[in-house]
């Protein structure tokens, strides 16, 4: 799992979880079963509002996750070390990541963006 969606699952919750599989307890449920129907998606997920979500976690008060990738990382409780926030870099296609404040700006801001591109409900002021 990469860094940005321990990120995003962190936010947003797990989403794509899939249900844990049943496991047969008699020889009668270990029996072939005729495959299941194609299923279509019927659930629309709604956008997941970041602000929001972020706000409402514990300490969020105490850091500027609003624009520090630092912050955001240590509120979510993802490892926030200068590998991690270059690896989060390159996962999100900045190959140039150096770790200077400027690099930690931007990959906030990417960040953001990606997070909008995945389903967030994110303001403006974080994607400028």
């Amino acid at each position: 799992m990469g860094i940005f969606t321990s990120i995003r699952n962190a936010i947003f919750g797990h989403r794509d979880e899939q249900p844990a599989a049943a496991h047969p307890t008699t020889p009668a449920a270990a029996a072939p079963r005729p495959a299941p129907a194609p299923q279509t998606p019927t659930e629309v997920l709604e956008p997941v509002d970041v602000e929001a979500r972020l706000n409402a976690m514990p300490g969020a008060g105490n850091l500027n996750w609003r624009s520090s990738i630092v912050d955001l990382m240590k509120l979510i409780g993802v490892d926030s070390s200068y590998e991690n926030r270059k690896a989060l870099a390159e996962e999100l296609g900045n190959t140039g990541y150096a770790g200077s404040a400027e690099d930690n700006i931007r990959l906030h801001r990417q960040t953001m963006q990606a997070l909008a591109k995945n389903g967030g409900k994110v303001p403006q002021e974080f994607l400028d």
